[in-house]
């Protein structure tokens, strides 16, 4: 996302890497009712006012937001308001809304948005080849060595400043197979029968590994693979909501309608430019083509109509792994949040209807957690799961 806005003309940086500081600011400027993610990016951008030279009148904070009840919503209000109690009145924040598809991006929001989805693209992929690479290495440390590089070489496209999007996108591929091969030449011995565990939940911390332990490399040492739901599958989401909302509200004959449906035409047709060249690299691991494959399986638990947000993706995700060969499946949420927890409520039937799949919530606050324990009794459960699954992994032609 920075190197998208640095490609329109914009100096933009990605936070330093959370730390101590992080949740001693944020836990300092907060009540504690907050959830994990609203304590830790608060901490990351107050950390940035303390860095020598920084200057309000030069800054701005991106924190996006959505409608409805979860306190994402809050989270660029609660900043502006710290901000303010500090005497930072002048630090500005750029919160583009889910509710109109991070539409009100400004004068330039056409080509931003479409670097930034080419970089969601890429980015999701070159998490996937850590993921699926990184357990099966001969030596520690290769697979986040190309993992490393890779988003380097990628980021540097991505912000090159002047490029239309079609060259960008097309570079961006070239680059991709530079990926692929980078992967590919890493020492692994890839063997079956390691435990798939899909690894779901609210997105912000299922995704920063900081905020989950780094959970996805712990079921790794405990000898499972994960499969991590990716950011892409947000961005296809809010499109379905918003293409839902004005065929319900207003019919698909109208602009506005049509322009939606051609907006997901065009990421689809940049997601294929983009990872065309890989797709034997990921047989078995298909990510669904349409979100609406995930809604569906989760329509009999919490129907997308009804139940919004990561709540619904979380479940019907879990359904879509299950079919894919998964072993197991982690809810990664923090504490008390909401999706979380309604996931939770329906995941006993969920897996009772699909042959009993071990399926875990885990919270997380970073002040206490059995975490490892937990792991190490679910990997357990996966393995039993194993002997009576029904359907069947689908591995690659180079896996033994």
């Amino acid at each position: 996302m920075a190197a998208s806005f640095r490609a329109i003309g914009v100096d933009a940086h990605v936070t330093p890497d959370s730390n101590e500081e992080t949740l001693e600011l944020g836990g300092l400027h907060s009540s504690g009712e907050e959830c994990l993610p609203h304590k830790i990016t608060l901490g990351d951008f107050l950390r940035i006012t303390r860095q020598p030279g920084f200057d309000p009148q030069k800054t701005a904070f991106f924190m996006p937001r959505a409608p409805g009840p979860c306190r994402f919503g809050q989270y660029a209000p609660y900043l502006r308001q710290v901000l303010n109690e500090r005497g930072l009145h002048d630090v500005l924040i750029f919160s583009p809304n889910s509710s109109d598809n991070y539409g009100d991006m400004g004068g330039h929001a056409s080509n931003l948005m479409r670097f930034a989805w080419m970089g969601i693209v890429v980015g999701d992929l070159v998490t996937r080849f850590l993921l699926k690479t990184r357990p099966y290495e001969t030596t520690a440390g290769d697979a986040d060595a190309a993992f490393e590089e890779s988003i380097a070489k990628l980021t540097e496209i991505t912000a090159r400043f002047g490029q239309e999007p079609g060259e960008k996108v097309r570079e961006l591929a070239e680059a991709v197979v530079g990926v692929r091969d980078r992967f590919r030449a890493i020492p692994a011995k890839y063997e079956k029968g390691r435990p798939l565990i899909g690894l779901v939940g609210e997105i912000y911390c299922r995704l920063n590994t900081f905020a989950n332990e780094d959970a996805a490399r712990r079921v790794e040492k405990l000898g499972g693979e994960g499969w991590l739901s990716d950011l892409s599958e947000w961005v296809w989401y809010t499109n379905w909501a918003r293409e839902h909302e004005w065929k319900r509200d207003y019919g698909w004959l109208n602009t506005e309608f049509l322009k939606l449906k051609l907006k997901t035409r065009v990421q689809h047709g940049y997601e294929e430019v983009l990872l065309g060249s890989v797709k034997a690299d990921f047989v078995g691991y298909e990510e669904p083509h349409d979100i609406r494959e995930v809604l569906r399986e989760s329509e009999p638990y919490l129907p997308a109509t009804g139940a919004l947000g990561e709540m619904t993706l979380s479940v019907g995700k879990a359904i879509y792994l299950y079919r894919k060969g998964a072993d197991g499946v982690l809810d990664i949420s923090p504490f008390t949040c909401m999706n979380g927890i309604v996931s939770e409520a329906v995941y006993p039937a969920v897996s009772v209807d699909h042959d009993g799949i071990p399926i875990r919530s885990l919270y997380f606050d970073k002040a206490s957690t059995q975490i490892d324990r937990d792991l190490e009794i679910f990997l357990d459960l996966a393995r039993a799961y194993q002997g009576r699954k029904k359907p069947q992994r689908v591995y690659p032609a180079y896996f033994r």
